[in-house]
């Protein structure tokens, strides 16, 4: 050992490990998201862009909006001839319906790349992100059956004109003997929903874009809502009134409301998150940088 090494030995306090090289922390990997600035009238240009996909694909909006209505006419007859099934088929709703919003969102996201979108390409493009996707369709499902589990605690508890049939349960719900009721489901139906709407609002087509992991899309969708609560309070309740608006007369309006919502749900993840490929200028999620 030499004159140096012995000098440095010596000046290293006792008891402490040594290394030979020091220690450098790893670079992050991968690209980073973080928070795009919203306001209130983003939605309605999430909703306008939309609109501009589904004009320039109707042929394919107009499959995936026939099976909406496919899917809603099955649930509204279950609903009538066998109540009790229903909150069954709504699960498998559940199942089935992100892999078709999926294809949606395929065509905005190749119109956005400047590509021509294809019916086929939008049929099997959630074929490479089946793991992701089952886990999160798996949490929506627990969670739908919690809801449905919770609802009919609520029945049972606060419903004071016995369980309705299926041709008076408007009548029966809205029975002044029954406020009490409405007002406590409405609540817990609300919780429920916010959920879900958390959970999923642009979890799903962040796996299609980036094919990240079921729980990074999940935690990344939360942030969104907790990062702009009012603008995705405002973009929740226009889904919801659209939707509702198109279910009547007959669902016939959900062939084309669904699919443009559809469009525009990429949209709307597309303006809340945005990607830094090169990971030392990447900045953390709720920077507005």
């Amino acid at each position: 050992m030499n004159a140096d090494a012995k000098s440095i030995e010596a000046a290293r306090e006792p008891g402490l490990p040594t290394m030979s090289k020091p220690y450098v922390p790893p670079l992050p990997v991968g690209p980073r998201s973080h928070m795009r600035p919203v306001g209130f009238a983003d939605p309605f240009r999430w909703l306008a862009r939309g609109l501009k996909d589904l004009r320039h694909h109707p042929g394919i909006a107009l499959f995936y909006g026939l099976c909406f209505w496919g899917m809603a006419q099955v649930l509204a007859l279950v609903f009538k001839h066998k109540p009790e099934y229903t909150l069954t088929l709504i699960s498998g709703c559940l199942l089935v319906g992100p892999f078709l919003a999926m294809g949606l969102y395929e065509v905005s996201r190749k119109r956005e790349q400047g590509e021509v979108p294809d019916m086929a390409s939008s049929l099997i493009c959630w074929d490479q992100h089946i793991k992701s996707m089952a886990m999160l369709i798996l949490v929506l499902m627990v969670l739908e059956l919690l809801w449905g589990r919770a609802s009919l605690v609520v029945f049972a508890v606060f419903f004071n004109t016995g369980m309705p049939s299926t041709t008076g349960v408007i009548e029966a719900v809205f029975n002044p003997q029954n406020i009490e009721f409405l007002m406590v489901y409405l609540v817990v139906g609300g919780v429920f929903a916010a959920l879900v709407y958390g959970l999923s609002v642009v979890s799903i087509p962040m796996i299609l874009d980036r094919d990240t992991d079921a729980i990074l899309a999940v935690i990344t969708s939360m942030r969104v809502v907790f990062s702009h609560p009012g603008v995705m309070l405002l973009w929740g309740l226009l889904l919801s009134v659209l939707v509702l608006a198109a279910l009547w007369p007959w669902a016939l309006g959900i062939i084309m409301v669904g699919p443009w919502l559809g469009h525009a749900s990429w949209h709307a993840y597309r303006g809340c998150v945005e990607w830094q490929e090169n990971p030392e200028e990447a900045v953390t999620l709720g920077s507005s940088n």
